[in-house]
């Protein structure tokens, strides 16, 4: 009988607590260190630092990890400024301040970037960047209300977990919305059935605030009055599960935002994505026409279009812009939103641009130029199908750095070269950084 060698399992630390020394960051300004051969990822952590972690997650190779108590601090290290910080699963990084955050966060990036491309120094222009207090338009509260002990708990998902963090302020928040926290909870408390209610969607369009108010039980127009008696300022819509909302009010407009710079109104509808952000979008969509350096004789091509938000302003200098988005009611919402701004020259198409692209009208066309919006997901799928237009400006606008760099290797490998890239702290005090690259092609000489 012949015994062969195997080797022992090593035991999981799931759940573990240890001490580790934080050797550096990475491009979600996680810290990491070593275990046992296995780098470990550790939230909260910065480098040159002694912290006390609890393991999360042990995979084949790698943990994460996340910070119960920092021995040694780094000199960066400050006080986060919201009570709700410990709880709360936002705002990841307020133990630095707003200048840390983006330093960090961009030398993550550029390593991300360079080992994925092979690339050497990157053309990093100016970050992008605007208020890092009161910048939100738009939130999802979640709602949960335990019947034994008859508490109600509104606000955001504690980190790492499904439960809910009650919390009663968010300095994240635009002001015109800030009513929320004090007046929506005794509301949603005092109806017969509290767990009705399971979410609340907050946004803003300019200065309005509206109010979705997702129930999975009927609301009778009696307790839908109290809402908007309580906070006559809001404008509410109810949802029912039905998948189509109800306007509480019978004057409720449409919402809407502007881009001032280029003299444009979008309207929108509460689903429709719409950046967070108002003043860092302002700047996004400005630097994105200066970048193209747009003039009347391109023909643009706007990939995951959304309502307009990038293909309007191209439009206003553009000889012609295709968009194409795949939600439906959002190639509508771009299209109404072209005929409201009195654009003829924007047209808009649905697609799945991940699969072949159909042999459609808008495939026949020769484009200048390309614009890129995915989402986090990125354009993979896409991305070999735009670099086949031959187009030669691509800009693509990136909120997943892992992901973007997946997809620039593919425009590098065709013959574009990395002309320009920006920093675009969409989400300050957060460890998500987003992108705008312009790539433009080779010259053969």
């Amino acid at each position: 009988m012949v015994t062969l060698y195997k080797a022992k399992t090593k035991a999981r630390v799931n759940k573990a607590i240890l001490t580790l020394d934080i050797d550096s960051t990475d491009y979600e300004v996680n810290g990491l260190s070593r275990y046992q051969q296995k780098i470990a990822f550790v939230s909260g952590a910065l480098s040159g630092e002694k912290v006390q972690v609890q393991v999360t997650a042990d995979k084949a190779g790698y943990l994460k990890a996340r910070t119960l108590r920092v021995l040694t601090a780094a000199p960066e290290r400050q006080t986060p400024f919201c009570p709700h910080f410990s709880q709360c699963g936002g705002c990841q990084l307020q133990y630095l301040s707003t200048e840390q955050q983006q330093l960090l966060k961009q030398q993550g990036v550029d390593q991300l970037i360079r080992h994925q491309t092979g690339l050497g120094a990157l053309p990093w222009q100016p970050m992008l960047s605007g208020p890092a207090l009161h910048y939100r338009r738009k939130a999802r509260l979640g709602v949960w209300y335990d019947k034994k002990t008859r508490l109600l708990s509104v606000g955001f998902r504690a980190e790492g977990s499904k439960n809910i963090s009650a919390i009663n302020q968010c300095s994240m928040l635009r002001p015109e919305l800030a009513a929320a926290w004090q007046l929506l909870p005794p509301l949603i408390k005092a109806l017969p059935e509290p767990g009705a209610v399971t979410h609340l969607e907050l946004f803003s369009a300019g200065t309005q605030p509206y109010v979705v108010v997702r129930h999975v039980k009927p609301l009778s127009p009696a307790q839908q009055q109290g809402f908007s008696q309580a906070w006559p300022d809001a404008y509410f819509l109810g949802d029912d599960g039905s998948g189509s909302l109800q306007a509480w009010q019978a004057d409720t407009p449409v919402p809407a935002y502007t881009l001032t710079e280029q003299d444009l109104q979008l309207q929108f509808q509460p689903g429709d994505f719409i950046q967070v952000n108002e003043a860092v979008n302002q700047q996004l969509v400005s630097q994105a026409l200066a970048w193209l350096d747009v003039d009347a004789n391109d023909v643009i091509l706007d990939l995951y279009a959304g309502i307009g938000n990038f293909s309007l302003a191209l439009a206003r200098h553009a000889k012609a812009v295709q968009g194409i988005e795949g939600v439906a009611k959002m190639v509508q919402q771009a299209a109404t939103n072209a005929q409201l701004n009195g654009l003829t020259n924007a047209s808009f198409a649905q697609a799945d641009l991940h699969l072949p692209w159909p042999d459609a009208p808008w495939r026949q066309q020769h484009y200048t130029k390309v614009l890129l919006d995915p989402a986090r997901a990125g354009a993979q799928g896409a991305i070999e199908q735009v670099a086949a237009l031959k187009a030669a400006q691509i800009l693509y606008v990136s909120c997943n750095a892992a992901t973007f760099a997946r997809d620039a290797k593919v425009l590098l490998a065709n013959g574009y070269q990395l002309q320009k890239l920006a920093g675009v702290d969409m989400f300050p005090h957060t460890s998500h950084l987003e992108l705008m690259a312009l790539f433009s092609k080779a010259v053969k000489k």
